[in-house]
């Protein structure tokens, strides 16, 4: 389980847009890293949607919001493109960052177990480590929080 003050894992992962970004090229700058379960559900719409309308916010704090999640890339794109997001989603289809920041869990739902993404918000700061963790995000009020830890 990552804490505050570790080394945030690296990746380098696909965006929507048919690009890879990797966390190393970030360096400098704090970054939002937030997990979601799937593109176009309600939760993860509103969760994306009030990140983008706090977009001006995060840059004046030298911050950079991702959304990360297992859907594909075109999936990300029809999203962003969907809801006008103008932050990076990244796609983990293999499911190794997921992994490595510890978001891959059992959950539940009607009694039947599966394995999903637990919403999780990361910030990282401009040294590539942990400064803040969210866990178990409820939607609403969840931007205005990061933007506090900002």
């Amino acid at each position: 389980m990552l804490k505050i003050g570790d080394k945030a894992p690296q990746f380098t992962l696909s965006t929507g847009d048919g690009k890879t970004l990797a966390l190393k090229d970030l360096k400098g700058k704090k970054v939002v890293l937030y997990f979601y379960p799937k593109d176009n559900t309600s939760g993860c719409t509103k969760e994306a949607c009030s990140f983008q309308e706090n977009t001006s916010t995060v840059k004046k704090r030298n911050a950079i919001v991702l959304g990360v999640s297992a859907d594909s890339a075109s999936s990300h794109a029809k999203f962003a493109a969907k809801y006008d997001l103008t932050f990076s989603l990244l796609s983990d289809e293999k499911k190794e960052v997921l992994k490595a920041y510890g978001v891959w869990k059992e959950k539940s739902m009607y009694g039947r177990k599966y394995m999903g993404i637990e919403r999780t918000t990361y910030i990282i700061d401009k040294d590539g480590k942990i400064a803040q963790i969210f866990s178990k995000v409820k939607v609403d009020g969840h931007a205005e929080e990061v933007l506090a830890a900002l």
